[in-house]
């Protein structure tokens, strides 16, 4: 007994289409089975890895580095400091990307405080106001664009 690819599919949230791609780039730690049919047959286990790998994705992990994690894990023990080093070096690019992402979330948060104030104070129409030409910008482009 396992699952169909189409319960794998909704429970990862990946298309049949990628489930598919996916084996067929070697991101499985292990060959899908088959029924005599020739049907897929996914283990719990499968759902795991691919669930996995479905966050590694979404925090930007490239494909091959993904696949390469894959062929370590397949090797069995002995590779598990470069197996770090993958993860590590993953790792250390997204917390740069949330780096990024937290600077821009401070500059969201103070034009949206900026907003507030001056709905709240009835000012608003000052926000956004282009100047007539862009000599007038220098020095009143903070109080202009709010």
């Amino acid at each position: 007994m396992g699952l169909s690819i189409g319960q794998v599919a909704e429970r990862t949230g990946l298309s049949v289409h990628a489930l598919r791609f996916y084996e067929r780039e070697g991101i499985l730690a292990e060959p899908v089975r088959r029924e005599g049919n020739g049907r897929r047959i996914y283990s719990e286990d499968d759902v795991d890895w691919l669930e996995m790998c479905v966050r590694f994705r979404a925090s930007g992990m490239p494909l091959d580095t993904i696949r390469r994690y894959t062929d370590l894990v397949r090797q069995g023990p002995g590779n598990e400091a470069e197996r770090l080093a993958l993860l590590q070096g993953h790792q250390r690019y997204v917390e740069e990307q949330l780096a990024a992402l937290n600077a821009c979330h401070e500059v969201i948060t103070h034009k949206v405080e900026i907003y507030q104030q001056h709905l709240g104070a009835g000012t608003a129409d000052c926000l956004w106001t282009m100047p007539a030409s862009a000599e007038s910008v220098e020095g009143e482009l903070d109080v202009r664009l709010g």
